[in-house]
């Protein structure tokens, strides 16, 4: 038996958002009505980070968000805006806020697999970039160019530049090297926050690598007054403690250089058991049970980690990262539902100290004043996990009117009415990759 405890008087905290995501909503055309814009709504995204939107023409394709799409004629004066293509942009952005949600900004370009680069190209000029990056900014946010006045707070200076080593050929996302990039960062982020000193500008978007990202904070800590406001990496695994583990690491590192205060966000990550032989079995994960139990078990972790500022979820794109919607139909997938469970949580706002005696039930617990709620989820990446009894403990709240919903294998959101709590104390019974909501 496991058992979960729950300390309803002991405040530690708000909940913080780990249920952010990359992309935004499929809005249905008059031609074809499949989309899924209300079922994100009733998500309640806090966060969409705009990267790779390109690779998908439902909002906009290789006209979209990225630089060079933007802005296509390097050597076109910047100060004109028949220089710029905003439209696809435009529209893209707007459907994300429509439906309740706000753009985190990627500046740069998605990822190249092609044998040709056209965006991951280091720019010749990075001032003339950066000036070009001021012009959207200035589009977006102060109506430059028969713009908008958006709350856009997030701009990220581009995108895993250490995806690929020094001299590697056919680099996918950066070019040039490694000090190039630096360089880079340095001139852009001078540039911005001079622009918009009231805007988060951050990167580097590392791909995890520990190596560079220590170099990258060694350099511009040595260059001084290089801004940070946001610290951003990506990771794909398979266990959620090791999530914690690596967000501690990182914020002890950036600690070491004098950005302790800087905002530590993990905005790409998903299961990924193996990038090879095993690619296709993950890919079947994320798109089922285990796939949406790792999501809500990572949210524990992450939220329960007090190094770790936001979870960004890759991908609610259409593609082979969803684990929240269908790639065919837009419906839901069981990994939808730990988004909302956890929009519970964060709407709830505190958390209250809760603890697990088992490795693999993880648990968060929050509430408000007038209600709590709490979410348990055994994940399990050893596909020989039998089912378990979970014994939930409740101390200084009556559940005698709890509310138990389950998401399962068999189970979508269902209401769970087989046991009751009897002196704040509950038992059930759950298969592995399982998450249960408790509200009272």
């Amino acid at each position: 038996m496991s058992t979960v405890k729950i300390y309803y008087s002991k405040e530690i905290g708000k909940i913080k958002i780990m249920h952010a995501v990359n992309n935004g909503p499929v809005v249905a055309g008059k031609e074809q009505t499949r989309g899924n814009q209300d079922s994100y709504k009733q998500a309640r995204i806090p966060y969409a980070r705009v990267h790779d939107a390109s690779f998908y023409s439902g909002y906009g394709g290789e006209h979209t968000v990225d630089v060079h799409a933007i802005f296509p004629n390097f050597d076109a004066d910047v100060s004109d805006p028949d220089s710029y293509d905003f439209a696809c942009t435009d529209l893209y952005l707007s459907q994300i806020f429509r439906y309740g949600t706000k753009p985190f900004y990627r500046l740069g370009s998605r990822i190249e697999h092609e044998i040709k680069k056209y965006g991951t190209i280091m720019p010749k000029d990075f001032q003339k970039w950066a000036q070009i990056c001021e012009h959207i900014i200035l589009h977006y946010t102060q109506g430059w160019a028969n713009g908008f006045k958006y709350d856009i707070e997030y701009w990220e200076i581009w995108n895993e530049p250490d995806i690929d080593p020094d001299g590697a050929t056919n680099k996918k996302c950066w070019s040039g090297t490694e000090a190039d990039y630096i360089r880079f960062y340095i001139t852009a982020a001078k540039h911005l926050k001079s622009c918009f000193p009231h805007l988060k500008i951050g990167g580097p978007a590392s791909v995890g690598d520990e190596g560079f990202m220590e170099r990258f904070l060694q350099a511009i800590s040595k260059e001084g007054n290089v801004p940070l406001d946001f610290f951003s990496w990506h990771w794909y695994w398979t266990e959620p403690t090791d999530v914690s583990i690596k967000g501690s690491r990182i914020k002890r590192m950036l600690e070491k250089y004098g950005y302790g205060n800087v905002e530590s966000i993990l905005n790409e990550w998903n299961y990924v058991r193996c990038w090879t032989k095993e690619f296709v079995y993950s890919i079947k994960q994320i798109i089922g049970m285990k796939g949406a139990a790792f999501i809500a078990a990572c949210m524990s972790a992450g939220q329960n980690n007090p190094d770790i500022d936001m979870l960004m979820y890759y991908d609610a794109r259409p593609g082979t990262f969803n684990g929240i919607w269908d790639f065919y139909t837009m419906e839901p997938l069981k990994g939808y539902y730990a988004f909302c469970i956890y929009a519970n949580l964060y709407q709830l706002g505190t958390q209250v100290f809760n603890e697990s005696d088992d490795e693999n039930v993880y648990v968060v617990a929050a509430k408000n004043g007038e209600k709590t709620g709490l979410m348990i989820t055994y994940y399990a990446e050893n596909d020989n996990e039998n089912s378990k009894i979970v014994k939930v403990n409740v101390d200084g709240w009556d559940m005698s009117d709890a509310k138990i919903y389950l998401v399962d294998e068999n189970n979508t959101y269902t209401p769970y009415n087989k046991t009751v709590f009897q002196n704040n104390e509950l038992e059930i019974r759950l298969e592995r990759n399982s998450i249960i909501y408790i509200e009272a």
